[in-house]
């Protein structure tokens, strides 16, 4: 058994999800902070117990092939990447190779074709949430902690969100503006939250603030509003010992309570609670294979589950004017959002419903040729997987942000008669931990076979 404070030499095996190299030290599994698939190193078993070990890196021996240079400066004590020192292609094969992991834990034999992605692998966000220190520390949280590593560009940001949390920061040293201590629930300032549109190059500017004004905010609003693409500026009231960042009440100081972006060529309305996909570019490649697959087959009647502000039925129905579209989302904001976005488009073959996806009722079901799936990551119910399975739906295309979920939704799906044969993982956040993946789950036409219920009284034995 490996001893703690001790160092070994060893070769890293592969990786895991949240970027740590894996080893084995005497039999016992040792995960690397670091450390890259390929890699020879010295490292130091900082943690060890009958499980399992952790070891952290003093000498790379040799060198991985797969080991490339750090571009960021706070990479090592930042909590959003893990795969910044690996290269590209094998963070996207590692990737594919986690969708295939859990699929195989869960008994499937699917092919999880090769990661997809956009060029962008930098400067591909659309959305940031800065947390404000009590000192004033603007970044990211480090790992596993809510201590603020301070950083002033993000390499995943757009250039211009540093100018933005500059320009905070001066605005917060000039006025003397403190920033929020969790622990003591005082401080002004609380988060930055930035939503840019990419192809309007629309920014919005939301402070969340720990009171029911921000002194000097005109000031700050001066300011802001001198950076190029900035149109919409306002403040959130959050005065709640809690981890969620907005809070219910908006006080606008600069334009529209919105932006506006386009995807996939359809308008979409951005307010800072609503949903909209982070990285544009790998969204659009995303929705356009929902899109093949939902048109793979009879499409007249698509039903979008867990549709949020309804980007994805959206981009469907507005690309077949004999399609009709309904979507169902538990959030009511979010229904008001699509509502708005169909009108916005000129899509009138789509309607949106408020309701739990759950409680989706059986007549839409048993009307509809296809379904959507984009749930939670914390995927579906087995109630609603059983109510879709006793439905007239054939077809299945279930968008997922998390691999394990998906593995036992799928797995679930195939007990109730469906198959699966394929998955696509699309890369929607590089150098983070993160996988989208698509799968299309299908059962024999309803015209194939015919329903029937029998009930045990009617059965006779055999005289």
């Amino acid at each position: 058994m490996p001893e703690k404070n001790r160092t070994y030499e060893v070769k890293i095996d592969t990786m895991n999800n949240l970027g740590y190299g894996v080893c084995r030290i005497d039999g016992m599994v040792c995960f690397v902070k670091g450390g890259v698939t390929g890699d020879s190193l010295e490292i130091k078993v900082i943690k060890a117990n009958k499980n399992y070990c952790i070891g952290r890196v003093e000498r790379i021996l040799v060198p991985s092939p797969y080991r490339q240079e750090v571009d960021c400066p706070v990479f090592k004590q930042c909590g959003g990447c893990v795969f910044r020192h690996v290269t590209y292609e094998h963070e996207k094969e590692l990737k594919r190779a986690f969708v295939e992991a859990e699929f195989k834990k869960a008994g499937l034999d699917i092919t999880v074709k090769p990661t997809v992605s956009a060029e962008k692998t930098t400067r591909y966000r659309n959305k940031a949430q800065y947390p404000v220190s009590e000192n004033s520390e603007i970044g990211f949280y480090a790992e596993r902690t809510h201590k603020v590593c301070e950083t002033d560009d993000c390499p995943l940001q757009p250039e211009v969100f540093g100018r933005i949390t500059s320009c905070v920061k001066s605005f917060m040293k000039k006025y003397n503006i403190s920033g929020y201590n969790e622990e003591t629930g005082r401080g002004y300032i609380r988060h930055i939250y930035i939503r840019y549109g990419k192809v309007t190059g629309e920014i919005q500017v939301c402070i969340v603030i720990n009171d029911d004004k921000l002194p000097k905010s005109d000031r700050l609003c001066e300011a802001l509003k001198n950076i190029p693409g900035v149109s919409s500026i306002c403040l959130n009231v959050n005065k709640k010992n809690t981890n969620v960042i907005l809070g219910e009440k908006y006080i606008p100081l600069f334009g529209n309570e919105y932006i506006e972006d386009e995807l996939c060529s359809f308008r979409f309305r951005i307010s800072p609670a609503s949903f909209y996909q982070i990285n544009h570019d790998c969204t659009e490649l995303l929705y356009n294979e929902v899109y093949r697959l939902v048109t793979e087959g009879k499409c007249d009647r698509v039903t979008d589950l867990y549709c949020g502000t309804g980007t994805i039925g959206l981009s469907v129905a507005g690309r077949l004017s004999q399609c009709k579209l309904t979507g169902v989302e538990i959030v009511p904001e979010a229904i008001e959002n699509a509502k708005l976005n169909a009108k916005l488009n000129g899509i009138t073959n789509a309607e949106f419903i408020c309701a739990d996806s759950t409680d989706t009722q059986d007549n839409i079901l048993n009307d509809s040729d296809v379904v959507i799936l984009d749930p939670p990551r914390k995927g579906i119910t087995k109630e609603l997987a059983d109510k879709i399975s006793q439905s007239s739906v054939d077809r299945i295309v279930y968008v997922s942000c998390s691999p394990d979920t998906l593995a036992r939704d799928v797995k679930y799906f195939t007990s109730l008669g469906y198959t699966c044969t394929e998955a696509t993982p699309f890369d929607m956040f590089p150098r983070t931990s993160h996988v989208e993946t698509v799968v299309l789950l299908s059962r024999e036409k309803a015209d194939d076979y015919i329903r029937i219920s029998v009930h045990t009284k009617d059965l006779k034995t055999g005289e």
